[in-house]
């Protein structure tokens, strides 16, 4: 909607040094789901509320917040599309009849120009579009579509949406605005440079962009760049909360057109981050081709509003490497189980560092009332590990039940005369038809608590403990796991509480205990060297030639590398789990499962 009335000037109370400042904006770090339109509007309605009773002047939400994000293939469903922007319509009258229609709401959505069908997108030029949205007065009144479209790691964007060819800039009293989406602000040409020539004093990103580990830092550096090169105040907001094997940790922040820091909100947490900026007054009115997008402008009045006081910035601290990692492992847990329906967790409980980790987690995430643990000795098991399982449920509080397996492993190798890896594999396998079990009759759901290490080399059993719904730690590697088990404990002894990890469950050799006097190392080198040759090889993509070049024992390499590539298979059955890596097993990592090609063939 375009008013052609001159724009009402901001008048706002002084700031901090004396500084007036023009706009109070609110960014709305929120967790949405995937595909519930309607509660998706329903929180923004609510977050929109609380950010009025601090007199924003503009509210912020991240991309895609009406659809949830990532969609996925649902982005070719014409009644999803429909509902997107239906949604949309509705969200803007009913801010309106909130009593909100002067504050305008920048959200994230679904579009499409034309079909939505798949095919060749990019040759069509017309499709699903991500987009962003202005509201104001009840009205959908600037709309912008998604430039740039990853298409690496987690993301298949090109795959799925068409890319936009413009940038509007709303001019919001005297303050030119532009906004973009995520990827946008990644490459050194693109909408930023349009926003530059365009004379934005403030750039809105609105982001889903997952969890990695030190990726807050990299976001940070790059908005300082972005914000410099476009001259402008850059203020990025972002998802948090977990979707699938996504987790996002929000870590929304505010630069100024200096890289100056202004304002950098609570990693996984949802909350409003404000800010009292001074921007430039707008003096561009040109139209056209700038940089890379055409601009196109819209004016829009509002009324002044008189701020009883400047709000202080707040700059949270970002958490420490071990203390980031259990955050995200915990809250990708906690919402994959919530956003699923479920409450409650089971699992087995074997006294090993594994489950162990596994149970402390779940106890964060959910409660230790909703952690259900089976203990389940077989003739093989030591005593020490039962004692160790035991001693966890009673630090933590979680529930343990113990159910011997050996009369039911016994019927079953008896039966089929089985021996050697067969009738270890049976011991498993009985586990997991005991936790399923447990599941279907009383309503929890299963995790599967094999780590990364495992999961690349195929030290696992199908059908055994890996089934479960949700693997938490299956992208945390096996000495990972330690160190986390150790920074918890140390966590806990620091804040005056009883260190949840039974100090025997760190520091014994790891073992299935499927035969007598078995450990890890029997089957695979020591974890240190496995989980360096394996961080090289899926993390960074190194080939045999390289990793021999680093000096790595080429016997050790090429059976950690056929192991690697021969357990794909498994890997394709097995339960999602937490990205925290660069390259975690699932989306980020796609390879045949048949293929004949060996490393140095």
């Amino acid at each position: 909607m375009f008013v052609p009335a001159t724009p009402l000037p901001l008048n706002h109370s002084m700031g901090h040094n004396g500084v007036m400042p023009q706009l109070r904006v609110a960014l709305a770090q929120v967790s949405p789901v995937v595909g519930d339109v309607r509660g998706n509007s329903g929180l923004v309605r609510e977050w929109v509320a609380r950010a009025a009773e601090h007199e924003a002047d503009l509210v912020v939400f991240p991309e895609m917040v009406i659809t949830g994000y990532p969609i996925e293939d649902l982005v070719y469903r014409e009644s999803f599309v429909k509902a997107s922007r239906a949604a949309l319509a509705d969200l803007a009258t009913a801010l309106d009849a909130d009593g909100f229609g002067d504050v305008p709401v920048v959200v994230g959505y679904l579009d499409a120009d034309g079909p939505v069908t798949p095919g060749p997108l990019k040759e069509r030029g017309h499709g699903p579009r991500n987009a962003a949205a202005w509201l104001w007065r009840g009205e959908v009144i600037s709309t912008y579509f998604k430039h740039h479209l990853p298409n690496y790691g987690v993301f298949d964007e090109y795959r799925h949406f068409v890319p936009g060819s413009e940038l509007p800039v709303v001019r919001l009293g005297n303050i030119d605005i532009a906004t973009i989406i995520c990827e946008d602000v990644w490459p050194d040409h693109g909408p930023i440079v349009s926003a530059k020539l365009a004379g934005a004093g403030l750039v809105l990103c609105i982001n889903g962009s997952p969890y990695e580990v030190h990726k807050d830092d990299v976001r940070l550096e790059l908005c300082q760049k972005r914000a410099v090169q476009a001259g402008a105040t850059l203020a990025y907001v972002n998802t948090v909360g977990g979707q699938d094997d996504l987790v996002f940790d929000g870590a929304s922040l505010i630069v100024d057109s200096s890289g100056e820091l202004l304002a950098r909100a609570t990693q996984f947490e949802e909350e409003l981050l404000f800010a009292d900026l001074e921007l430039p007054a707008a003096s561009h009115d040109t139209t056209g081709t700038m940089g890379a997008l055409t601009i196109t402008r819209t004016r829009i009045t509002t009324s002044s509003i008189e701020h009883k006081s400047a709000l202080a910035p707040r700059i949270a601290e970002p958490l420490e490497d071990d203390a980031e990692i259990w955050r995200a492992l915990t809250v990708g847990l906690r919402d994959y189980v919530h956003k699923n329906g479920f409450s409650s967790v089971t699992f087995g409980l074997s006294g090993g560092i594994d489950s162990a980790l596994v149970a402390v987690l779940a106890a964060d995430a959910l409660g230790p009332g909703n952690v259900h643990c089976v203990a389940m000795p077989s003739e093989y098991s030591s005593a020490h590990s039962l004692e160790d399982a035991q001693e966890l449920a009673r630090r933590t509080g979680i529930e343990l039940r113990t159910i011997p397996i050996t009369p039911m492993v016994h019927a079953f190798v008896e039966s089929l005369k089985l021996s050697g890896l067969a009738e270890e594999n049976v011991q498993a396998r009985v586990r997991g038809t005991i936790v399923m079990g447990i599941s279907n009759a009383e309503g929890h759901l299963v995790l599967a608590p094999g780590n990364k290490s495992e999961y690349a080399v195929g030290y696992s059993t199908l059908y055994g403990d890996m089934v479960g719904a949700f693997a938490p730690i299956k992208d945390v590697l096996k000495t990972m796991v330690w160190r986390l088990a150790a920074w918890r404990n140390a966590y806990a002894a620091a804040h005056g509480m009883t260190p949840p990890i039974p100090e025997n469950s760190i520091s014994k050799e790891p073992s299935a205990e499927l035969r007598h006097g078995q450990i890890d190392t029997d089957s695979l080198p020591p974890y240190e060297m496995l989980d360096t040759i394996l961080s090289r090889y899926i993390d960074g993509d190194a080939g045999r030639a390289a990793l021999l070049e680093e000096g790595f024992d080429p016997d050790t390499v090429d059976r950690v590398l056929r192991l690697v590539d021969g357990a794909e298979y498994k890997r394709r059955q097995s339960a999602p789990g937490t990205k925290i890596s660069v390259k975690a097993f699932g989306r980020d990592r796609r390879l045949p499962m048949t293929s004949r090609w060996r490393e140095g063939s």
